[in-house]
């Protein structure tokens, strides 16, 4: 092999950051016999989206202050790119669940305030282009926290949007999307999500009926109404209200993720693409970051396989995702970083040729 391996996955969920798991299937694809590798992990809009960003494409993180879910001071950061002229916020920098500790979790009360502090330190550093990752949060506000701290004021009928216009002059908002849901309905960010932020069925009930009432406000006073929207309801709807108030723009995550890092012109520069995440499963076939590596893979007619931390797809699924699997763990097991190197140097024996295979 004359060109690299792209080694190019998510994180493995609550155990391993996606350069984690970069690192182990690096130094398994090595001991396996492959001669080169290029590490670039990825993300797909939630938790660790800003550190893959940033990684990738040579920026730097900010420390900035803020107040997480709850009001509470915390400090946080922010990732810019391109000399400052780009930002990278992540909603669960401030706004994050894995800030509270199981019994303060408050569905009602949480607040997306911090993201929107972080969006407006980035600006006031020179960003005139910001990218929020969405997901992870604690909240299902809808956003209005992080409007407010934008400037934006709200009363149950009307929206005074001046203050948060001139906040936003001649900069673009651009939403990295981890799901596809709606703000409103049985789908939506409140019945999906709400319950494991510490909501109870009754609470659920009161959340969805403010979304309502949310989004009603936004199609009467912005003209633009989120409760259907596809990708809307990520981030507690953080995604519906910044699309509906502030006209960011909605992306999947792992599209704009891949697009920021430059994935395609990495992808076309390997003999062959090792993406992985904690667990390929149905969830991986809805936008997953790894579900779009192997599409890209397959529509560039690069070899794409995978080594997850454990494998619920099937063959037949494997086949029309194009891409040769080898899981670091097996029946429901945790995968170690042992592990993925493991699977990792099982693998590297499909990707030589019998010659080159080290027994």
């Amino acid at each position: 092999m004359t060109r690299p391996v792209l080694v190019a996955p998510d994180k493995f969920k609550g155990t391993l950051d996606a350069g984690q798991v970069a690192v182990a299937i690096g130094r398994g694809l090595l001991a396996g016999g492959v001669e080169d590798v290029a590490l670039l992990p990825i993300a797909d809009g939630g938790e660790g989206t800003m550190e893959a960003i940033v990684r990738a494409r040579g920026g730097r993180i900010l420390g900035a202050g803020a107040t997480d879910a709850l009001g509470r001071e915390v400090g946080a950061a922010f990732g810019i790119l391109d000399g400052g002229r780009v930002a990278v916020v992540e909603q669960a920098q401030a706004s994050g669940l894995w800030r509270l500790r199981d019994e303060e979790r408050d569905a009602v009360a949480a607040s997306s305030r911090g993201t929107g502090e972080l969006i407006r330190a980035a600006i006031d550093a020179g960003a005139r282009a910001v990218v929020i990752t969405v997901g992870g949060s604690a909240t299902t506000d809808g956003g209005r926290g992080a409007l407010e701290a934008l400037g934006a004021h709200f009363t149950s009928r009307t929206a005074d949007l001046r203050a948060l216009r001139r906040t936003l002059r001649g900069v673009t908002l651009s939403l990295a999307c981890d799901v596809r849901i709606p703000m409103c309905g049985p789908d939506g960010a409140a019945r999906t999500f709400a319950p494991q932020k510490g909501a109870s069925p009754d609470e659920v009930g009161q959340l969805e009926r403010r979304l309502v009432a949310w989004a009603r406000l936004a199609r009467n006073a912005a003209g633009r109404d989120p409760a259907a929207e596809p990708m809307a309801g990520a981030g507690g709807g953080l995604a519906g209200g910044l699309w509906a108030f502030a006209g960011a723009a909605l992306r999947p995550g792992a599209a704009l993720v891949l697009d920021t890092i430059g994935f395609e012109a990495a992808m076309r520069e390997s003999f062959a693409v090792v993406t992985g995440e904690g667990s390929m499963d149905r969830q991986t076939l809805r936008g997953k970051a790894v579900f779009e590596v192997a599409t890209r893979c397959r529509q560039g007619g690069i070899p794409c396989y995978a080594v997850p931390g454990v494998d619920r797809l099937d063959a037949f699924t494997h086949r029309l995702m194009n891409v040769e699997v080898e899981a670091a763990a097996r029946d429901g097991a945790v995968a170690s970083e042992a592990d993925v190197e493991r699977a990792a140097k099982r693998l590297a024996r499909r990707l030589l040729p019998p010659s080159g295979r080290r027994h």
